[in-house]
Order: C-alpha cells, then sequence, then structure tokens
C-alpha cells in the first residue's frame, strides 16, 4: 500500500468520552485536520462494550481500527473497559490510546500494565487539545500499520 492509499483510506474511531466537550473538542479537531477518519462516540464504558462486541444498539457498528478511551467514565470505567479489551482475543489487537486528564503516575503504569498502547493527558488549553488530536491521527493513522489494514 502506497502512502498515498494509506492516508486516503476511512479509518473507523471509536471515541469513549463522557464529556460532551471533550468529545465535540475531538470531532471538531478531526474536521479541521481534514482527516477522512469515522468517529464514533459513546458515553460510557457499557457503551463501549457494547459496540465492541455489536451488542444491542450497536449490532451493526464497525469494528474500530483505533480505540481513544478516557479513564474516568460513567457505569463501567476506563480501566474496566481497556482490561476487557485487552484480555479478549477478539479485540485486543485493537490499539487503545488512553486520552484522559488523569496525570496520575499510578494511572500511567496501570494502564500500561494492562496493554494500553498510548497515555495521553488532555491539555487544558484548546490550541493544545486540537494538535494532540491531531499527533493521534498522524501516528496512530499515518505512520503506524494497524492490524487488518
Amino acid at each position: 500500500m502506497s502512502t498515498t492509499d494509506k492516508e486516503c483510506r476511512q479509518i473507523e474511531i471509536l471515541l469513549i468520552e463522557d464529556n460532551p466537550g471533550d468529545a465535540r473538542l475531538t470531532q471538531e479537531a478531526m474536521r479541521a485536520a481534514k482527516m477522512t477518519n469515522v468517529l464514533h462516540v459513546v458515553e460510557d464504558g457499557v457503551q463501549a462494550m457494547e459496540f465492541l462486541r455489536q451488542r444491542s444498539r450497536f449490532k451493526d457498528a464497525p469494528r474500530p481500527d483505533l480505540i481513544l478511551l478516557d479513564l474516568n467514565l460513567p457505569k463501567k470505567d476506563g480501566r474496566a473497559v481497556l482490561s476487557e479489551v485487552k484480555t479478549d482475543p477478539d479485540l485486543r489487537r485493537i490499539p487503545v490510546v488512553v486520552l484522559t486528564t488523569s496525570r496520575s503516575e499510578e494511572d500511567v503504569m496501570q494502564a500500561y500494565d494492562m496493554h494500553a498502547n498510548a497515555y495521553v493527558t488532555k491539555p487544558v488549553k484548546l490550541d493544545q487539545f486540537l494538535r494532540i488530536v491531531a499527533l493521534i491521527d498522524e501516528f496512530w493513522l499515518k505512520v503506524v500499520t494497524l492490524p487488518g489494514r
């Protein structure tokens, strides 16, 4: 696959984020960067696992190529989601980028112990947040070769 082909194909991204403002900012950042990706957003860990396992209202959901995961989620927190994804033989190859406000060393270590592929702390400033989303796209969707692609 040429670099041009890699840049043009649609990538399915699952954003697991309970903060509507952060979800909207992520969508805006992708739009502003003219990304050709499809962003699916769920608000909690229960919805995330239903989406990933194509259950309930998500029975026709596509398999994501990348997961952006907040740690502090309602119903089922991001740590539980990460653990389920990385211990499930059908899901564990999907890269998971923890995208959270937590700067806790304990959270960082725990995420990597549970096989997160990256840990990114959300910046407070809008321009920095937009840049982070663009960098995630640049690295994970243009540089890295994802499974099944």
